[in-house]
């Protein structure tokens, strides 16, 4: 199996769990960013999910305030995936290349870091996620 045979079997089993277990839409798979100018190190996936899965600490505050928390969570945002291997070395240097090659999204805040979602996918084909951030953010309210 070729570098790239690898690559794109582990995009569609990212794309497969993304669509058919958790009920993703309007999934699609890229290689360069928007412009086309900036190749990305690794193909993303990017869609919506059936409810928003993250809200930043600071929209969270305002929410609790405003008592508007129950309303947020539904509302469904784009995300960006990273599909990568449970025995791969994702190192920072490999994740600051992928936000490099990210355009900052019109609707994000200024000062506020990027973010993707890292699907590590295990031999089994088991799919798990994580929140990466391209900076630092301030820990969630509980």
């Amino acid at each position: 199996m070729t570098h790239q045979d690898y690559i794109s079997d582990l995009v569609s089993v990212v794309f497969e769990n993304l669509e058919n277990q958790h009920d993703w839409t309007s999934l699609e798979t890229h290689t360069h960013s928007s412009s086309g100018k900036i190749s990305h190190p690794r193909p993303l996936i990017s869609g919506f999910p059936p409810r928003r899965i993250y809200i930043h600490p600071d929209d969270q505050i305002e929410m609790i305030r405003n008592n508007t928390m129950g309303a947020a969570e539904q509302k469904s945002e784009l995300e960006w995936v990273l599909p990568t291997n449970l025995n791969e070395n994702v190192t920072l240097d490999f994740l600051s290349q992928v936000f490099d090659s990210m355009e900052r999204p019109e609707s994000l805040p200024e000062g506020r870091a990027k973010r993707l979602v890292l699907a590590v996918v295990h031999d089994d084909s088991t799919v798990v996620y994580y929140f990466v951030h391209d900076g630092i953010v301030k820990p969630r309210q509980n």
